[in-house]
């Protein structure tokens, strides 16, 4: 009787536990990456778009536009989620952080799923299965014909991608050069300070298309050589994952790829008769407009915050003077990228969506206020104590003699250092292109991958850089001549 007993009163837990079955099925039906993309309505790819035909610009319709296979995959994957994509531009080794810090939904730039990289992500089953190819100069073919004779040479490779693991683990006595953008390996090939340049099949054939100087090293054949492309996805995002999974398995069923190739063929050798100015330079003016913004930004924020530094430095009280101390020393103790990634990853860590170039103007200007601190502080300390006494002795107080004598006076010695910052400015506002942020540097990256021309952008953007410095220079020298003459 105590055992009937026993198991009629496991019926009730029994029944709980199958009352709860449904609802810990429900809950794997969805998850906060599905949730975020369904209540915005908007799928956020992340993409280097420097990797032609993967993904890389064109003009569509007259307009700048990131096409690619990639992007026809991403635009299937949205469609099938019945939301809009949209696409985020970044450099290569900032996606992973990117997708990590909820920047973005899902990453598709042509990755390969690696071990290092799957601790932190989850990848989607395969898309594509491509070969890693070697271009090499057209009169370095036949010295290179086999793995063999690569081995020892040196061998480019984009930094933490999966070529950079392959040459290190099959080219064991090669000296490898990694680097973050394709378009800068193939110029140190056809340079000569590389021998060769490990890539994905279809783009080592687009650039040996392109460039009757190279051509592909045929014979070189790599163990672990065939690959399969994959996108990236939140670990905590499993009926997303699986979501993504079905449009994949729909476009290897039904083959979409073979004409996302095509059409990403096609616009990628499309307008060859235009001129390279002509179908660039708007790229360039964009370009040189966001780095002057960020220029001015940075300076104009940058000299507020720094001139509140620096009167905090010359304070009495010591708190003050110590926070300014360390706030100085700390930033102009670590390097500019460090703080552009701190602002836009940290935001994303602490829950604030902030924009790409919101992020670089905040980490331009904290960066400049440091160094406009100290020019603030070295221009008051240049005027005469006397002065301060003088007006002392007249019955100013000490901010208003700071206000009406000394700072009038600071800032004529000052202006010529500030110039020079806003300058500075202008050539350190490159660093915010890995961010994504349209500045020239930035766009020389995208003319660079749309035209396979490693070289003649940067000669360009060169002189754009030195049109922009040399008249902002002429104009502070007319400002600083003007107020001398006051």
């Amino acid at each position: 009787m105590k055992k009937r007993t026993g198991l009629l009163a496991l019926v009730p837990l029994i029944g709980l536990l199958f009352s709860l079955l449904p609802l810990h099925v429900a809950a794997a039906e969805t998850d906060p990456v599905l949730d975020r993309v369904k209540a915005n309505q908007e799928l956020v790819v992340g993409l280097s778009a420097d990797y032609a035909p993967f993904e890389f610009h064109a003009t569509v319709d007259g307009k700048d536009t990131i096409v690619g296979f990639d992007v026809s995959i991403a635009e299937k994957i949205a469609e099938d989620l019945g939301v809009k994509l949209k696409v985020e531009e970044l450099g290569f080794d900032a996606l992973l952080g990117a997708l990590k810090t909820g920047k973005v939904d899902m990453v598709i730039s042509g990755m390969n799923p690696t071990p290092e990289r799957e601790k932190e992500v989850n990848f989607t089953n395969g898309y594509m299965t491509v070969t890693q190819k070697v271009v090499v100069r057209k009169a370095d073919k036949e010295k290179f014909s086999s793995i063999d004779k690569l081995n020892g040479a040196t061998v480019g490779v984009q930094k933490q991608s999966y070529q950079e693991e392959l040459a290190t683990s099959e080219l064991p006595d090669s000296d490898v050069t990694s680097l973050q953008k394709v378009p800068d390996l193939i110029t140190n090939l056809t340079n000569e300070k590389i021998d060769g340049v490990i890539l994905e099949g279809p783009v080592a054939d687009a650039y040996a298309q392109v460039n009757k100087n190279l051509a592909i090293a045929n014979n070189v054949v790599f163990k672990e050589g065939s690959k399969e492309m994959a996108a990236a996805v939140s670990k905590e995002a499993p009926a997303f994952l699986a979501a993504v999974n079905d449009s994949i398995a729909e476009i290897r069923d039904q083959d979409l790829l073979t004409g996302y190739q095509k059409e990403a063929n096609d616009l990628m050798f499309a307008e060859e008769e235009q001129s390279f100015l002509g179908k660039y330079l708007p790229y360039y003016l964009s370009g040189a407009g966001y780095t002057v913004f960020l220029a001015f930004i940075g300076v104009l924020f940058g000299a507020v915050f720094g001139g509140i530094l620096a009167l905090m430095k010359l304070a009495k009280n010591k708190f003050l003077k110590i926070i300014a101390t360390v706030y100085v020393e700390y930033v102009r103790g670590t390097p500019l990228l460090v703080q552009i990634f701190i602002v836009y990853f940290g935001t994303g860590v602490l829950g604030f969506d902030m924009s790409k170039l919101a992020a670089g103007c905040i980490a331009l200007a904290l960066n400049s206020a440091a160094y406009v601190a100290e020019i603030i502080r070295a221009g008051i300390n240049a005027v005469n104590k006397g002065q301060v006494e003088a007006a002392r002795s007249l019955g100013m107080s000490q901010a208003q003699a700071m206000r009406f004598i000394i700072l009038p006076q600071a800032v004529k010695n000052i202006l010529p250092a500030l110039g020079n910052e806003f300058v500075t400015v202008i050539k350190e506002s490159s660093v915010v292109s890995v961010i994504g942020v349209s500045e020239l540097i930035f766009q020389t990256g995208v003319v660079q991958g749309a035209s396979f021309k490693p070289f003649i952008p940067y000669v360009i953007v060169s002189l754009i850089y030195f049109v922009l410095t040399f008249t902002i220079s002429r104009l502070l020298g007319v400002a600083e001549r003007r107020m001398a003459n006051d």
